[in-house]
């Protein structure tokens, strides 16, 4: 059974949330998955971990894993997420992301839209790092909907 390293933020009661969905139905999908909220070892914030601790932790997972779905979703890509997603590609494992802002969705020409551009702070577009997006291009595939992001994952199995 292969195993999926899962990678998004964790901190928000709607990050925990999809975090549990996105982990059931990986596992239903027929995959072994790490989700790191479910290491309450480590990553039960109402508890102590420290740093060391977090790190080999999730790092013996990473290196166990056979390839990781990353989320990349909110105002950036969570810090820790973009740490795990550096070292699967050094590594050489697939990284396969999920990104839903509805702006990726609505990329369709509109001269309004594009006027705003000239506007500080008016972009009506999406934006995430570019070297994070270049990892995961080199080394895997970024996918805007969940259910395209399963399909692909089930030929993988």
């Amino acid at each position: 059974m292969k195993k999926i390293y899962l990678a998004n933020s964790l901190f928000s009661e709607a990050d925990f949330l999809y975090n549990e969905l996105l982990a059931d139905d990986l596992i239903s999908l027929g995959f072994e998955v790490y989700a790191p909220q479910r290491n309450t070892a480590i990553n039960d914030k109402t508890k102590s971990a420290d740093s060391v601790a977090i790190f080999h932790g999730d790092t013996d997972q990473l290196n166990s894993s056979d390839f990781m779905v990353a989320v990349l979703d909110g105002l950036v890509v969570d810090p820790g997420v973009a740490a795990e997603i550096g070292y699967m590609v050094a590594m050489k494992k697939p990284v396969y992301a999920l990104f839903t802002d509805s702006r990726e969705s609505s990329k369709t020409f509109n001269i309004s839209k594009v006027g705003l551009l000239n506007s500080p702070l008016e972009s009506q577009f999406s934006y995430t790092n570019l070297y994070v997006v270049g990892a995961i291009k080199s080394n895997g595939e970024i996918f805007s909907k969940r259910s395209d992001l399963y399909n692909h994952l089930a030929k993988l199995k």
